[in-house]
């Protein structure tokens, strides 16, 4: 199981999205805000957004996925998506819980309300963060099968709106091309010319230490922890620079365009012995700790031996 957390300002976009298409969605749950209706669902978590208008992202958009093929009952996902938000810490508030149908993966999302039934704000420090960890955790607690990666596929990125959908764009722009760079540079170069993606670096006072990264598409931008945490400047360099040596590893032990091993010369070097003496050059391979400059003289008493075998013969 895993968890990916997306926070916005916009309850209609959310509503609409999740449960406008009623042949792919299920409201398993639905708590202060009516589930029969998205327009109507998105009034209610409007309605108590206004008690606190001065914050600005109050929409939390959970989505929670589940090892393809996996069989999850609603009654289940249902219960793990209340324990899910009682760890997040999205307590005495809005929310409502809707199951897709329409992926191979099963998945649901949770919409709630990060304005309480108090209008107090709800902290959403770290939440992305946190929800992956809760997630892991439950996994565990409920004997499901870990999914190792998010994929993206289980959402449909045309349906999301504005800077949401953009800084999904960034983080498969992103994914895609970075196993093909070998710098910062060349994925920024990548980006740009493949994607319409800027790049932006952030040095350290008036020195060239990097310090951070930023994505910028349209008229949204975004550090790169922002897309994803593997995306701050020190991951990035860190995989980039695992990639550059791998690389190189490989490169080293492919034979060059004469056949022969680009390995250093001195490993490649052997005595060349007459094709006569084959005989000698087998004693050497059987017999390894002998020392190489008594060859000569072990040939000559070779020869000599057979000079002598020959005058027997009649």
């Amino acid at each position: 199981m895993i968890s990916k957390v997306v926070t916005g300002n916009t309850f209609h976009g959310a509503c609409g999205y999740v449960c406008q298409d009623q042949r792919r969605a299920v409201v398993l749950k639905a708590e202060g805000v009516r589930g029969y209706d998205w327009k109507l669902m998105a009034a209610d978590f409007e309605r108590q957004h206004a008690m606190r208008p001065g914050l600005s992202k109050a929409v939390f958009h959970g989505i929670i996925s589940f090892y393809p093929g996996e069989k999850i009952e609603d009654k289940m996902m249902g219960r793990i998506a209340e324990e899910y938000l009682d760890k997040m810490g999205i307590k005495d508030t809005q929310f409502a819980v809707v199951k897709h149908i329409d992926k191979a993966h099963p998945h649901f999302h949770i919409i709630a309300n990060l304005v309480d039934n108090k209008g107090k704000a709800i902290k959403d420090n770290w939440i992305g963060l946190k929800g992956k960890k809760i997630a892991q955790e439950l996994t565990l607690k409920y004997g499901l099968k870990e999914a190792l990666s998010k994929d993206l596929s289980l959402t449909h990125m045309e349906a999301l709106n504005g800077k949401d959908m953009k800084r999904y764009a960034i983080y498969q722009a992103i994914t895609e091309k970075l196993p093909q760079c070998r710098s910062l540079d060349d994925l920024k170069n990548k980006l740009q010319q493949e994607a319409g993606i800027e790049t932006l670096y952030k040095y350290k006072g008036q020195t060239t230490e990097l310090q951070g990264i930023s994505f910028k598409i349209g008229e949204y931008k975004y550090k790169g922890s922002e897309v994803d945490r593997k995306f701050s400047v020190g991951n990035l360099q860190k995989t980039l620079s695992q990639q550059a040596s791998m690389e190189m590893k490989q490169t080293s032990q492919k034979p060059n365009a004469s056949g022969t091993s680009l390995l250093p010369k001195i490993q490649q070097q052997e005595p060349k012995i007459p094709a006569s003496r084959h005989g000698s050059l087998l004693e050497i391979l059987v017999k390894p700790e002998q020392d190489h400059q008594q060859l000569p003289h072990q040939w000559k008493i070779q020869k000599k031996k057979k000079k002598q075998s020959r005058g027997l013969h009649l």
